[in-house]
């Protein structure tokens, strides 16, 4: 919890039971503890893994980790790959690397369906590898943030068409304020946002073919960035169940971003996954206002007397639905 949760380094919990409670709990015995908590969570976490990658559309991001290299105390870059579901469950899987053949660990050789992630290349030779069974969808933050970078380049016509993305914002904003379904969402879509897509897309097709703005100036950049993700921008239009962006799996990622300030690097590669395990429990119980501490005391300590037939029961979900009688009887 304090490594996890507080992003605590385990050099500076050793410290604090030495200093504040007169408790000598060496970080190398504090590590066991990590890694015994990850094998017993296991189960829990390929059960919500294979949550995520049940429903036919997930969103995934990465980000990189330093980890310490075996031999030389060196550190290499690691990557924490997140796969989301929204409105469920996110998961983590630790890689040595950033390239696509690691999405095959990520996603499942069965899975069908919809990828959104940004413009990163390896997302495009992965679903192509799939040979048609992956549809990827893109992300429209991406897109205004690379206009926005520009603003100061160009300002009135990086204004321009930011404001025409905040107006898809709007509509999805709108959507979300009546619990919109995914028919009502695509419907409302192909009235009102698609409209502005077109526009979109005409102004940038012009700004382009006008060569006003050099391929190396960050507005050609954001141009070439929007223009060659644009078949994966149109994806949400015809399908009510994807997001208008990523931003969902990157707010599952900032936990591990804090943490990394703090603790710098991961002990070695295979404790990488061992922090994916216990990061996919904590951020689960999150997303269901579970508090992580109270979950995970109970849960390890049952989990032992436990069969793999039994891990339904006790993942955030189900223990979410067994606490909320509690807490609204505790309300009334």
């Amino acid at each position: 919890m304090g490594k996890y949760c507080d992003h605590l380094p385990l050099y500076r919990q050793e410290q604090i039971f030495r200093c504040r409670h007169a408790v000598h709990l060496p970080r190398q015995t504090l590590a066991r503890w990590v890694g015994l908590a990850a094998d017993w969570l296991k189960p829990i976490y390929e059960h919500i893994r294979t949550g995520v990658m049940a429903g036919g559309y997930v969103q995934v991001d990465e980000t990189p980790i330093n980890y310490l290299e075996p031999g030389n105390g060196k550190t290499r870059q690691g990557y924490l790959w997140t796969g989301s579901r929204p409105g469920g469950d996110v998961f983590f899987r630790w890689e040595t690397s950033r390239a696509a053949a690691c999405l095959d660990n990520v996603i499942p050789l069965k899975f069908t369906g919809t990828l959104q992630c940004d413009g990163y290349s390896a997302y495009r030779a992965f679903a192509n590898s799939r040979a048609g069974a992956i549809e990827l969808a893109g992300c429209w933050a991406h897109v205004r943030r690379k206009f926005y970078e520009a603003m100061e380049q160009a300002p009135r016509t990086t204004a321009w068409l930011v404001r025409q993305i905040q107006h898809l914002y709007r509509i999805e904003a709108q959507l979300r304020e009546h619990r919109a379904g995914p028919r009502l969402r695509q419907a409302l879509r192909a009235s009102q946002s698609c409209p502005i897509v077109e526009r979109i897309e005409r102004a940038l097709i012009r700004l382009k073919a006008s060569g006003r703005h050099l391929p190396q100036s960050l507005l050609g950049q954001a141009i070439d960035y929007a223009l060659g993700q644009w078949p994966t921008l149109e994806v949400y239009l015809a399908n009510g169940r994807v997001e208008l962006d990523n931003n969902l799996v990157e707010n599952a990622i900032r936990p591990t971003a804090i943490g990394k300030k703090n603790w710098l690097f991961i002990g070695d590669a295979e404790a990488g996954q061992r922090s994916a395990i216990i990061y996919t429990v904590i951020e689960s119980c999150r997303r269901r206002g579970l508090d992580p501490y109270a979950y995970l005391r109970e849960v390890l300590t049952r989990l032992p007397h436990m069969t793999n037939w039994q891990i339904p029961e006790v993942t955030p979900q189900a223990w979410a639905k067994t606490r909320l009688p509690v807490q609204r009887q505790a309300a009334s």
